[in-house]
Formats: C-alpha cells, sequence, structure tokens
C-alpha cells in the first residue's frame, strides 16, 4: 500500500492509472446489474420469467418489493436496493412501478431505465393525472378506494382487465395474492424525473386493458423515450418475459457503450 502513494502523501500516476484503467475496464464488461420494480396489484414474483432470462445471460438481478403503503415508502425502500449495489444498474418498473423509478431513479447508481407498460410522469405530474387522461376500458377492474384508503382489482375482473393472455389459474392466484395498495400513491406527484437524468426505454403492451396503450405513447414520446411494442396484456412482463428481457438487456448494452 505504501508504494501507492509517493512521499508528499499523493497517489503515484501509476497507481492512478490502474484505477482509472479499472473503471474503464468494468464499463467495459458492460452493466450487469438490474433491479426490477413490480406495480400495483401485483407483486415481484411476476418478474419469475424475466429474471430467468436475465440470470441466464449473466447479469445480477434484484427484484424489489416495495411496501405499497406511500409513493415515498416505495421509493425509500428501492434506494436502499440501489445503495448496495456494487455497480451501474437498469432500473426496470412495471405500471405504478414506472412511478417509483421516476422518483426514485436519481441515484449515482442508476444509468438507464426501462418502463414496461408504466406510468412515466414528469414534475409535478402523478399516475393518476394520466390515468385519468384517456377513458378506461369497459372491463376495467380498479375499484375505488375503501375505507381504509386501499385499493384492489375486482376479483372477478382479474384475468380479463389485467392479464387476459396468461393462463387462467395464474390469474386466479395473483387475483387472490394482490396485496394492499395504498390509493394515495397513484396521486403522489412527482419531484425530480429519473428521465430527464438517463436515458430511458419503454415498452407499450398493444392489448393493454388496465393502462391505455396510447396513454403509454404519449408518456413515452414527450420523454424521447426508446420504444418498442409487444402484443401484450398490462402484465406483458409475465406472458412476454423473453420479449421485455430483451429490451432490457438491449438498454444495458446500449448504455453500457456510450460510457
Amino acid at each position: 500500500m505504501k508504494k501507492a502513494f509517493n512521499k508528499a502523501g499523493r497517489l503515484s500516476l501509476t497507481t492512478v492509472f490502474v484505477i482509472v484503467l479499472g473503471i474503464s475496464s468494468t464499463f467495459a464488461q458492460g452493466i450487469k446489474n438490474v433491479v426490477l420494480v413490480h406495480g400495483a396489484f401485483a407483486d415481484g414474483s411476476g418478474w419469475r420469467g424475466v429474471y430467468n432470462v436475465l440470470v441466464k445471460k449473466g447479469y445480477h438481478v434484484v427484484i424489489l418489493q416495495e411496501p405499497m403503503t406511500s409513493l415515498e415508502d416505495d421509493v425509500k425502500a428501492l434506494r436502499h436496493e440501489l445503495d448496495k449495489l456494487d455497480g451501474p444498474c437498469i432500473l426496470v418498473g412495471h405500471s405504478y412501478g414506472g412511478a417509483v423509478i421516476t422518483e426514485g431513479g436519481v441515484h449515482p447508481k442508476v444509468a438507464g431505465l426501462v418502463y414496461v407498460a408504466a406510468f412515466q410522469p414528469d414534475k409535478g405530474e402523478s399516475d393518476l393525472s394520466w390515468f385519468q387522461s384517456a377513458p378506461p376500458s369497459s372491463v376495467n377492474g380498479v375499484m375505488p378506494p375503501d375505507d381504509q384508503g386501499i385499493v384492489y382489482v375486482d376479483p372477478a375482473k382479474y384475468a380479463i382487465s389485467f392479464c387476459q393472455d396468461i393462463p387462467k389459474a395464474d390469474a386466479e392466484f395473483m387475483a387472490a395474492s394482490q396485496g394492499q395498495f395504498a390509493g394515495k400513491g397513484f396521486a403522489a406527484p412527482i419531484t425530480d424525473p429519473a428521465w430527464r437524468h438517463v436515458p430511458a426505454y419503454g415498452i407499450v403492451a398493444t392489448i393493454d386493458l388496465t393502462l391505455n396503450p396510447d396513454i403509454e405513447r404519449k408518456m413515452y414520446a414527450r420523454s424521447n423515450t426508446k420504444v418498442t411494442e409487444i402484443k401484450g396484456s398490462h402484465c406483458v412482463y409475465i406472458s412476454q418475459p423473453v420479449a421485455v428481457a430483451n429490451v432490457i438487456m438491449t438498454a444495458a448494452t446500449e448504455i453500457s457503450a456510450k460510457k
């Protein structure tokens, strides 16, 4: 260690060169961390298919389980996971998870964002303001908040409105395990959108009956997001895991190449 410093106590040029070379080598190897953030009315287990594809390709994948008690709490949980990473990551959000990565993605470990049938609000905007910008589907199953402010998808409409392209038994299980989502999270405004700081990629689920695909297109267009359209329901990440994983890997490869 002593040889790393000169007599003045400063790092030697050789040591500085080795450190810089190491950093450059890390970027040359590409971004290998991916953090997956689920949306409302679901949990992290839905990412299993995407996780399997990414892990087989050598990525280190973290799946965040948000408390879903408020946007603030979910962002806090996300940043805790980001702090633990050993290098840059691609941050991925589905549906409401798009707001979580938008608000929580201003972080030194975040190199890029991927929105999967997700909300992408700007400063001062919320998911609710965008959700109300177009008429809901005729089979929309999102129910009004209950007396505790919790919002659910009607179990009777869950399969047809939320994930009509996955097996019925899987949809029934998801409906039964959708958890408690605090509706105030939908109305929470964004303070500093991460997509204004790092590159963004977006997936439009073309047969989405929960979040109107035209809303997805409008959000992504105004933010200069690189868009891929995939035929899938709101849960396109479950029904089309390979296609979704390919977008994530493309983001990691292209952003790494720019470093």
